[in-house]
């Protein structure tokens, strides 16, 4: 029988296994079907990968959208297809002529708004098919680059032409493009070698569980509420009202004048919408109002 589960579950995924792969075992372990997970990590990455259960796959993409944070490590002296250590090499260089300021100088050259060309070992689609299968057939097309922001570049340690370093990033940043480009920069070429995900906001390595720790039985111990997931989000607190409930559940515009004495903040699009003390689900601001994005009672 299908359980009826409800909220985020904080996985810290193994290495050599894709995040399919965990949704796939989650489903299992957990005995329901709706489940789905917050953003791609590579087989050879390991950490923070959070998984959505039951009304949580509602607010999949507004998890997606916050930042993320990597622990990663990169060669110098050679570049590889996949752009990490489990690639074939294509170039080689001399890395020998770079001091330790000049490689950290190029690295914290990429904090800011940089634009990144996907890598052709990626599950991203043209004309349908994914550029990972067009690259095993050798098949290479081009590919438009993409505005992403690197927030930071931290903890950076230089060991010869090994580099490690704490990056926080804008979702959909490729670390091992990174890697890459840095070592392009640098004009000896690069590879990623070990990538870990210590935080998806606004979760963190301390909140993850093993996989192969999590039990139907112990669920209850790792589980976080929707409401919870979110609480980031500012909150609307609305009156009891039947009349008003109906609003909220149909889905149709709400306009607030009368229910908020404050108005609502400029740079805030979404809410979470309480009514007294119970959790109903998100709203967007619209102009005079708002109305229910996503519903999660009923």
């Amino acid at each position: 029988m299908e359980q009826i589960i409800n909220g985020v579950i904080i996985i810290d995924k193994p290495v050599d296994m894709t995040s399919h792969d965990v949704v796939a075992i989650m489903r299992r372990k957990l005995k329901t079907k709706k489940i789905g997970h917050t953003g791609t990590l590579d087989p050879m990455a390991t950490g923070v990968l959070p998984i959505c259960i039951g009304k949580a796959t509602k607010i999949v993409d507004f998890l997606m959208d916050q930042k993320k944070t990597y622990q990663c490590t990169m060669s110098l002296g050679s570049a590889t297809d996949t752009q990490d250590r489990w690639g074939e090499v294509t170039m080689t260089g001399d890395c020998s002529r770079l001091n330790e300021d000049e490689i950290k100088d190029a690295i914290l050259s990429f904090v800011g708004e940089i634009h990144q060309i996907p890598p052709m070992y990626s599950a991203l689609k043209v004309n349908g098919e994914k550029l990972v299968d067009l690259a095993r057939k050798g098949i290479i097309v081009e590919r438009e680059a993409r505005i992403r922001t690197i927030h930071s570049i931290e903890d950076m340690v230089v060991r010869q032409h090994t580099i490690s370093f704490s990056v926080t990033c804008s979702k959909g940043t490729y670390i091992r493009t990174l890697c890459h480009d840095i070592g392009l920069k640098l004009g000896c070429f690069g590879h990623m070698t070990e990538l870990r995900r210590t935080s998806s906001d606004p979760f963190s390595i301390g909140n993850a569980v093993i996989l192969d720790d999590l039990t139907l039985e112990n669920m209850g111990n790792h589980i976080i509420t929707i409401e919870r997931a979110l609480d980031w989000m500012p909150i609307i607190l609305l009156p009891l009202n039947s009349k008003f409930l109906k609003q909220v559940q149909n889905g149709v515009r709400i306009k607030l004048d009368q229910y908020v004495k404050e108005p609502l903040d400029a740079k805030d699009t979404f809410y979470r919408v309480f009514i007294e003390d119970q959790f109903y689900g998100l709203a967007e601001k619209i102009e005079n109002g708002i109305y229910m994005k996503k519903l999660m009672i009923g």
